[in-house]
C-alpha cells in the first residue's frame, strides 16, 4: 500500500477503505432497526436475553451509578441496568439515528424516559468528557467498529478512576465440531431467516461474517489490556458462542 492509498479493513467477508465503513455499517443498522429485537430473539432463539442477564449479573448495577451504553441503540441493556439500580442513570450513545428512536419509543412505553439519555455518536470519537462515567458496556456492537483500539480507548478515556469496562460479544467456541456446526447454522439459517423476518438478507449476511472476523477471547483480552484497562476477565457464554469481557480503569 502507498502512502496515498487509503487504509484497509474488513466489512464483513470484503474488504474496504477504513473511511467506508462506518457509513456501511451505519446502512445495515438503519435497515434493520424496526426488527433488530424480533430477529435477536429469533437468531438466538432468545438466549441473548439469558447472556444480557449474565451481564447484569457480573456488572452488578448500583444505584448513583451512570452508565455509558455505546452501541446500545434500542436499550435493551439501558433498561436491564436500571431495573437493577432504579437509582442510576444511564446514558446511551449510538451511530444510527434510527435505532435510537426505537429505544426511545420503549422507553417512553416503560416510562423511564427521565433517567435515561440518548445521544448520536461514535464509539472511536464520544462525544463526552474525561472521566464521566462509572460504567461503559457495548453488547454486540464493538466488532462492527472501525477501530478497535480506538474504541478501547475512548472507553478508558471517558470512565473516572475506577470504573469498568464490559463487553458482550459474539466470540469463538473452543471446539472445532461445534464451531463448525455453528458455522453451518449462522451462514444457511440466518440470512434467510433476515430475507423473511426483515427483508433484508444482505445485512445479516454481514452480520454473521462479522462474527467470524471478531478477534478470539484471549486476543480480545490483550486488546483490553493494551488499552491500559487493569483485572481483564473474560467468562463465555453458551460454549464461546458469546463471551463477556471484563476490564477496570485503575
Amino acid at each position: 500500500m502507498t502512502p496515498d492509498e487509503p487504509k484497509q479493513t474488513h466489512f464483513g467477508f470484503r474488504t474496504v477503505a477504513e473511511t467506508d465503513k462506518a457509513g456501511l455499517v451505519h446502512g445495515v443498522f438503519s435497515r434493520v432497526a424496526s426488527r433488530y429485537d424480533v430477529m435477536n430473539d429469533l437468531m438466538s432463539g432468545g438466549i441473548h436475553r439469558i447472556w444480557k442477564t449474565a451481564m447484569m449479573d457480573w456488572l452488578a448495577p448500583r444505584d448513583g451509578q451512570h452508565l455509558l451504553d455505546v452501541a446500545g441503540g434500542t436499550g435493551d441493556i439501558a433498561f436491564r441496568f436500571l431495573e437493577r439500580a432504579p437509582g442510576a442513570r444511564v446514558t446511551v450513545c449510538d451511530m444510527t439515528e434510527s435505532m435510537l428512536v426505537e429505544g426511545r419509543k420503549r422507553a417512553e412505553a416503560g416510562q423511564l424516559a427521565s433517567r435515561l439519555a440518548w445521544v448520536t455518536g461514535d464509539a472511536m470519537q464520544l462525544p463526552f468528557a474525561d472521566d464521566s462515567f462509572d460504567r461503559y458496556t457495548i453488547s454486540f456492537g464493538i466488532r462492527n467498529v472501525t477501530r478497535i483500539p480506538d474504541a478501547l480507548a475512548e472507553a478508558r478515556r471517558v470512565l473516572r478512576p475506577g470504573g469498568r469496562l464490559m463487553v458482550l460479544e459474539f466470540s469463538q467456541m473452543p471446539v472445532p465440531m461445534l464451531q463448525w456446526l455453528y458455522d453451518r447454522y449462522s451462514f444457511n439459517v440466518i440470512p434467510v431467516m433476515g430475507q423473511i423476518v426483515a427483508n433484508d438478507r444482505d445485512s445479516y449476511q454481514y452480520l454473521v461474517e462479522s462474527i467470524r472476523k471478531f478477534p478470539d477471547q484471549e486476543t480480545f483480552a490483550a486488546m483490553i489490556r493494551e488499552a491500559g484497562f487493569g483485572r481483564v476477565q473474560w467468562r463465555n457464554l453458551s460454549m464461546g458462542i458469546a463471551a463477556l469481557h471484563s476490564g477496570w480503569k485503575l
